[in-house]
């Protein structure tokens, strides 16, 4: 079957674009012949410097031949009802449709034929508004008229063969052809090709270029090493520096550097992010020692004829040039001491409703000494921690290179004789800052961490600036998904419904103003605002009339506070049993389950993962799925006769005296009577796993109760006590988690 190879060429496509440009490549054509009943074997896409492409193979020369028939109205139908249905089938008159007969009579049938559409034709009329339309991150507006272009920079040729003949596509007034180009410098060409195997073997021979990113890749971390190990040295390795690079050159060459030694003072986080971010080098260690060397690995997009060394020579003298700004960002900001730079982030704006970073590094610094000895921590350590935090925010080293927050604000603490526990804290608290991210354990460490995210959560959702569908401006998701992973690594039992109603009692205040703006008069306007910004920022309001009594305002203030902090813990203790599914997802574990626990009412996030984790694993055994069987049966009963007698009805204990006549009775009542308290003592002591292994032992007497019990017994007294019975399994399972929100 045909081969399809489609080339763009263009000027230079910047590197973090191509990975992204691949899939949407592949994406918009595949949706574009799939809706024109095409299909293929193989999809490949490749992206380079100056160019993005693909080749299909096993595509059909021309799409099927469609015959499909269409029901009209009855032949007697309005003339109007004809039309319609003519028009939408496509044919000119009532002639060309059949007419056939029903049970109620006579209709029209029109037999509509597609023939086969070739191919060829079919892809030359979706590029144009593929490339047209293509989701360039960024794209550029050049050319005038016909010749006008929206890409991601100028596009010079278009490669269109289809079964080895150039498919007469035209964009941008660029016509498409069988001729493409090499590298700039070693093989420019042109070159004709034939198909994908001949462009490939071209290019990658005589034009020197290696069009599949992954095969660039490769040869770059692997010449890279062996550059290294031939100095006896090691490479750093770094994946998202190595993408990045394989985007910058089409023959890319590993060349090993040396930069000036005397720089190696610098922190290595410095000398590693200024190779990185401004020059794209990988850092080179000793593994003697460890540490760094004074060397670098470069990527040049040529071969050079001295063998790279006047190309290493140059990037080392802009590396120094670099470094040389670092080392006086270094030496300046020791200058100052960590208080005196933390002074100053009264000038630096958090939120405009949450004040300022001074204002959230004291909010930080009081939930840290609370939080401190949940996780172990020394409390003034914590809060010292804490109040430094921040700091290095205001430094010029930070300002440069912003990802060095916290790295620098540790440097600096160490430097002024911080301990390492208050040095490390500053580092760590902004971590974990994502899924494969470390977990900050160390108590301290852990203690400002926590603070930290549990304050800009509480904060954010105190001014109701929550994540909304795939929008997370302020990273909220991050920062719960932060919160627990450190809560479970260091075993911490923080309530985080209370941390975030203390929060807001502490930090909002409610106002009272008159409402003059009312045409009567008669109304106040009631704001709850964030008290530690230094100004009335409404994040709540309500009109109150002045008739009514409640207008005292010293009697109904703490009040309306206190709903609007119960209303936020609620609020965010269902976002955090939403990011506790995901992240517990891995494991196993059913979001139903999830949802089971928390209807408990438990904020204790590791509390509720060991019950979580627990209960999946009993419900995964054959004991759990026939509980949950049997707990369904009798909480499904008991629905229905507590309609007829009252919620609650059938709680509480047997009547006095009863004597079950039933074997089955008697023995579920046994059971019941071992396994309630058992089950409760077990959950008081956090032996979840014991909780389930007593709930186990309900299953073979719950399940004879309901093979040889009517529980709906014409006796009254029976039945009452019965359904007392099932509204004792249903306690007894609800010890453990709601089993009302499981599935199954």
């Amino acid at each position: 079957m045909p081969q399809l190879l489609l080339e763009f060429f263009s000027e230079e496509i910047p590197a973090r674009m191509q990975p992204r440009a691949e899939a949407d490549l592949e994406r918009l054509f595949s949706d574009a012949l799939k809706d024109a009943g095409l299909g293929w074997n193989a999809f490949t896409t490749f992206a380079g410097p100056r160019r993005l492409g693909c080749v299909i193979d096993g595509l059909p020369g021309e799409t099927e031949a469609v015959r499909e028939e269409r029901k009209g109205p009855r032949t007697d139908a309005p003339e109007k009802a004809l039309q319609g249905f003519m028009r939408g089938a496509g044919v000119d008159s009532l002639d060309a449709c059949e007419v056939r007969e029903d049970k109620k009579g006579s209709f029209y049938v029109a037999v509509i034929e597609k023939p086969g559409v070739k191919t060829a034709d079919v892809i030359a009329s979706v590029i144009p508004d593929i490339v047209k339309n293509f989701p360039w991150p960024k794209s550029m507006k050049f050319g005038e008229g016909e010749r006008a272009q929206r890409w991601v920079r100028p596009l010079q040729r278009i490669v269109c063969l289809f079964g080895g003949e150039v498919v007469p596509v035209e964009v941008f007034g660029v016509t498409a052809s069988n001729v493409t180009e090499g590298h700039r410098v070693h093989g420019p060409g042109p070159f004709t090709v034939k198909d994908f195997a001949d462009y490939k073997a071209q290019l990658e021979g005589e034009g020197h270029v290696l069009i599949d990113r992954a095969a660039r890749e490769t040869l770059i971390l692997d010449g890279a090493k062996k550059a290294c190990a031939d100095a006896g040295l090691e490479l750093i390795e770094d994946q998202g520096l190595l993408t990045e690079v394989a985007g910058l050159a089409e023959w890319p060459v590993p060349l090993l550097g040396q930069m000036d030694p005397d720089f190696l003072d610098l922190p290595p986080e410095v000398i590693q992010l200024s190779m990185k971010t401004h020059q794209k080098y990988f850092a080179v260690r000793d593994p003697k020692t460890g540490e760094l060397a004074p060397n670098f690995v470069v990527v040049a997009n040529q071969q050079a004829p001295d063998g790279g060394e006047a190309i290493a020579a140059g990037n080392a003298r802009v590396l120094s040039a670099r470094l040389s700004d670092g080392r006086h960002f270094w030496d300046n900001d020791r200058k100052t001491p960590l208080s005196d730079m933390a002074a100053q982030l009264d000038k630096v704006t958090f939120h405009k409703k949450l004040g300022t970073v001074a204002d959230k590094v004291e909010r930080v610094a009081a939930l840290a000494r609370e939080l401190a000895p949940t996780v172990g921590a020394d409390p003034d350590l914590a809060e010292k921690a804490a109040r430094l935090s921040k700091a290095d925010l205001v430094s010029e080293m930070v300002y440069e290179f912003p990802e060095l927050q916290g790295e620098m604000g540790r440097y600096y603490a160490l430097e002024q004789g911080e301990t390492a526990d208050v040095a490390n804290a500053i580092r760590d608290h902004y971590k974990p800052q994502g899924p494969s991210d470390e977990v900050p354990i160390a108590p301290v460490s852990a203690a400002v961490a926590l603070a930290d995210k549990l304050d800009t959560l509480v904060g954010f959702w105190a001014i109701d600036e929550k994540p909304t569908g795939s929008k997370d401006p302020f990273a909220l998701r991050r920062a719960a998904l932060g919160v627990f992973r450190i809560l479970l690594d260091v075993g911490s039992r923080t309530l985080v419904a209370h941390i975030c109603q203390d929060w807001v009692e502490t930090n909002v205040a409610v106002a009272t103003q008159s409402g003059a703006d009312f045409e009567d008069g008669r109304h106040h306007v009631v704001e709850l605002y964030v008290e530690s910004s230094g100004q009335i920022i409404p994040i709540a309001i309500s009109r109150r009339s002045v008739d009514e009594s409640y207008l005292d305002f010293s009697e109904w203030a703490p009040a309306f506070r206190s709903a609007f902090a119960k209303s936020c813990a609620k609020d965010l203790l269902d976002f955090f049993a939403d990011r506790l599914k995901v992240h517990l997802k891995d494991d196993g574990i059913s979001h139903d389950v999830i949802d089971a626990v928390f209807a408990l009412g438990d904020d204790d996030l590791v509390r509720v993962t060991n019950r979580a984790r627990a209960l999946q694993g009993f419900l995964d055994t054959d004991d759990g799925k026939a509980l949950l069987a049997g707990y369904k049966r009798a909480a499904n009963i008991l629905k229905a006769e507590e309609k007829k007698d009252g919620e609650g009805a059938f709680e509480g204990d047997l009547d006095d005296g009863y004597s079950p006549v039933e074997t089955e009775e008697k023995a579920l009542i046994a059971a019941l009577g071992d396994v309630r308290p058992a089950a409760a003592e077990a959950v008081e002591a956090e032996d979840f796993e014991g909780a389930m292994s007593a709930l186990a032992q309900l299953r073979a007497s719950v399940d004879a109760f309901f093979d040889k019990v009517t529980v709906n017994d014409k006796d009254n007294m029976l039945r009452r006590n019965r359904l007392r019975l099932l509204a004792q399994i249903r306690q007894a399972a609800h010890t453990v988690a709601d089993f009302s929100r499981i599935e199954g």
